[in-house]
């Protein structure tokens, strides 16, 4: 007889799994001991050592597996099924807390390069940063500067819905993977949600910050690697804060922008650094 015991651990987040192992286990016991008890009689039987008649041992055997066998390796199961689902569960939520950043609730760079992989066209990788935030977090604390990125975080996780990864990649970074299947959309998407955060202003503990978002685009075109993505990307919003900030930067506009600006960029490379 085969029986599936539904050894991993992810199938103990659910309890009536591990009722369904536990009478599995009780079951399996049972039939176990049972042929073990037939084996044992047997020879007792062809010796004339039995007090009662073959059947009738055959039957006491049975009716004391269940009662005996079946009930404790039930109890036993169920305090291993149990142990399973507490592993299970935490295993669950260590997995996603490895996932997870903590302040911003989204993805992290981790899980939001695993989301990069499974990309299969029609999709861009935006990166998105807050202009100027380090006079935020000098002027009004850490503390503000921490919902600054708590609000950052709720507007574009609610702008990128569905198939999109949203992840914020460290300090005040942020990437979204945008899927959609025309290329002026996504950037338009893009677009209205910086749009939106200029115009949001947010308050903590009486102070009120009204913050600009740049962000960089690179498209996720089959062939490409990765890396290359997240570099174009970022050469774009390295554009997007040298040509003032608050703007959004497809990387090819940057093609473009980039020989009309090449001695303004490096006359301002230094001050644009110091603003990052």
């Amino acid at each position: 007889m085969h029986i599936s015991l539904q050894a991993e651990l992810g199938d103990f987040r659910d309890r009536f799994t591990i009722y369904t192992y536990a009478l599995k286990m009780s079951f399996t016991a049972v039939m176990l001991s049972s042929l073990v008890i037939a084996l044992l009689l047997l020879p007792l039987w062809w010796a004339d050592m039995l007090p009662v008649p073959f059947e009738s041992a055959v039957v006491y055997g049975v009716a004391f597996s269940w009662l005996i066998g079946g009930i404790v390796s039930g109890v036993l199961a169920l305090v291993a099924g149990f142990a399973m689902h507490q592993l299970s569960v935490s295993r669950a939520e260590f997995e996603r807390l490895s996932r997870t950043d903590m302040l911003s609730g989204l993805l992290n760079r981790r899980a939001f390069t695993e989301a990069l992989e499974r990309a299969d066209g029609h999709a861009c990788l935006a990166i998105f940063d807050v202009d100027r935030f380090k006079l935020i977090n000098d002027r009004f604390g850490h503390a503000c500067g921490d919902a600054v990125i708590v609000a950052v975080s709720a507007e574009l996780a609610a702008a990128f819905p569905g198939k999109s990864a949203v992840a914020r990649l460290g300090g005040e970074e942020f990437g979204v993977m945008v899927v959609s299947p025309v290329k002026e959309e996504r950037v338009a998407q893009i677009r209205s949600v910086c749009v939106r955060l200029a115009e949001r202003p947010i308050a903590l503990d009486g102070c009120t910050v009204n913050i600009t978002v740049s962000a960089g685009i690179a498209e996720l075109g089959e062939g490409r690697s990765k890396e290359a993505v997240y570099s174009a990307a970022d050469k774009a919003l390295y554009l997007a804060k040298t040509l003032g900030r608050n703007r959004v930067v497809h990387e090819e506009e940057g093609l473009h922008a980039m020989p009309r600006r090449r001695h303004d960029d490096i006359r301002d490379t230094g001050a644009s650094s110091a603003m990052h």
